[in-house]
C-alpha cells in the first residue's frame, strides 16, 4: 500500500504528478471514498497532468467522459455513482471499456465490483480531521 498526501487542495496537481509517476503503466483504477471526498478533483488534476487541459466535470450523469491524452491515449473516467444495476453498466458498453486498451479511472466502483478486472488497483481517499486528504493505493 503506497499513500499520497494531500495537506492542502493548492497541492493536488503535486499529488497527481506523483499518483501518475507511482501507477506507471497500470491502466484500472477504483476509486473508493466518501462522496465529497475529492475523487472527481483529484482525477481531474490526474487528467490534467496527463496531458488533458479541460477535463470535464464528474460524468455523473453522462455516466462517462472519454478523453485522448497525447501521452497517454484514450482515457475514461466513470462516475457510476447513478447507477442503479450492473445491467446498466452493460448498457453503456462498459466491459469492452474496462477490458480494452484505454486507461480507465472509475468512481463508486461498488457498484460494479464483479464486473471489474482482477488487474484493478483500487485507491482510497480519507478525509483527515485537519481536512487533508490520503490516498491510499493498493498496488
Amino acid at each position: 500500500m503506497i499513500e499520497i498526501h494531500i495537506p492542502d487542495l493548492e497541492l493536488i496537481h503535486d499529488a497527481a504528478k506523483e499518483f501518475i509517476d507511482t501507477v506507471g503503466h497500470r491502466k484500472l483504477f477504483a476509486f473508493q471514498a466518501e462522496m465529497g471526498a475529492g475523487k472527481t478533483t483529484f482525477i481531474q488534476a490526474v487528467l490534467k497532468g496527463m496531458g488533458i487541459e479541460n477535463p470535464d466535470g464528474s460524468p455523473t450523469y453522462s455516466l462517462v467522459n472519454t478523453y485522448d491524452s497525447p501521452m497517454f491515449g484514450r482515457i475514461y473516467h466513470f462516475d457510476l455513482y447513478r447507477i442503479e444495476s450492473e445491467e446498466e453498466a452493460y448498457d453503456i458498453g462498459i466491459e469492452e471499456m474496462l477490458y480494452g486498451d484505454a486507461i480507465c479511472f472509475i468512481e463508486w466502483p461498488e457498484k460494479i465490483s464483479d464486473l471489474l478486472p482482477d488487474n484493478v488497483i483500487w485507491s482510497y481517499i480519507r478525509v483527515n480531521q485537519d481536512g487533508s486528504r490520503t490516498i491510499s493505493i493498493d498496488l
